[in-house]
Protein backbone atom coordinates (compact mmCIF):
# COMPACT_ATOMS: atom_id res chain seq x y z
CA UNK A 1 0.00 0.00 0.00
CA UNK A 2 2.01 3.25 -0.98
CA UNK A 3 1.80 6.02 0.66
CA UNK A 4 2.49 9.21 -1.27
CA UNK A 5 3.03 12.82 -0.32
CA UNK A 6 3.60 15.85 -2.32
CA UNK A 7 3.74 19.12 -0.45
CA UNK A 8 3.52 22.54 -2.53
CA UNK A 9 3.61 25.83 -1.59
CA UNK A 10 -0.10 27.14 -1.44
CA UNK A 11 0.21 29.46 -4.63
CA UNK A 12 -3.30 28.78 -6.54
CA UNK A 13 -2.68 24.78 -7.58
CA UNK A 14 -5.48 24.08 -9.71
CA UNK A 15 -7.71 21.27 -8.90
CA UNK A 16 -7.76 19.79 -12.52
CA UNK A 17 -3.27 20.39 -11.91
CA UNK A 18 -3.74 18.13 -8.14
CA UNK A 19 -5.94 15.53 -10.25
CA UNK A 20 -3.11 15.28 -13.15
CA UNK A 21 -0.54 14.86 -9.69
CA UNK A 22 -2.39 11.93 -8.34
CA UNK A 23 -3.28 10.26 -11.06
CA UNK A 24 0.27 10.61 -12.60
CA UNK A 25 1.96 9.21 -9.32
CA UNK A 26 -0.51 6.24 -9.07
CA UNK A 27 0.72 5.12 -12.59
CA UNK A 28 4.18 5.39 -11.93
CA UNK A 29 4.20 3.53 -8.91
CA UNK A 30 1.92 1.12 -10.93
CA UNK A 31 4.33 0.80 -13.98
CA UNK A 32 7.68 1.37 -11.97
CA UNK A 33 6.70 -0.99 -8.67
CA UNK A 34 3.76 -2.58 -9.82
CA UNK A 35 1.91 -1.42 -7.13
CA UNK A 36 -2.27 -1.10 -7.47
CA UNK A 37 -3.73 1.75 -8.34
CA UNK A 38 -6.36 0.58 -5.80
CA UNK A 39 -4.22 0.85 -3.11
CA UNK A 40 -2.38 3.53 -4.00
CA UNK A 41 -2.54 6.50 -1.48
CA UNK A 42 -1.47 10.13 -2.77
CA UNK A 43 -1.63 13.38 -0.21
CA UNK A 44 -1.17 16.83 -1.38
CA UNK A 45 -0.59 19.49 1.05
CA UNK A 46 -0.26 22.64 0.64
CA UNK A 47 1.61 24.85 2.61
CA UNK A 48 1.50 28.50 3.54
CA UNK A 49 4.59 30.84 2.02
CA UNK A 50 5.69 31.76 5.29
CA UNK A 51 5.44 28.00 6.40
CA UNK A 52 8.56 27.02 4.06
CA UNK A 53 11.49 27.78 4.45
CA UNK A 54 14.82 27.89 2.21
CA UNK A 55 18.25 29.16 2.52
CA UNK A 56 17.50 30.35 5.86
CA UNK A 57 14.43 32.67 4.79
CA UNK A 58 10.58 32.01 4.38
CA UNK A 59 9.91 31.72 0.76
CA UNK A 60 8.22 34.88 0.78
CA UNK A 61 11.52 36.74 2.06
CA UNK A 62 13.96 34.61 -0.16
CA UNK A 63 11.53 35.80 -2.78
CA UNK A 64 11.35 39.37 -1.75
CA UNK A 65 15.58 38.99 -1.26
CA UNK A 66 16.54 37.91 -4.82
CA UNK A 67 14.17 39.89 -6.75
Amino acid sequence: MPYVNIKVTREGVTREQKAALIAGVTELLLQVLGKSPALTHVVIEEVELDNWGLGGLSVTAFREQNR
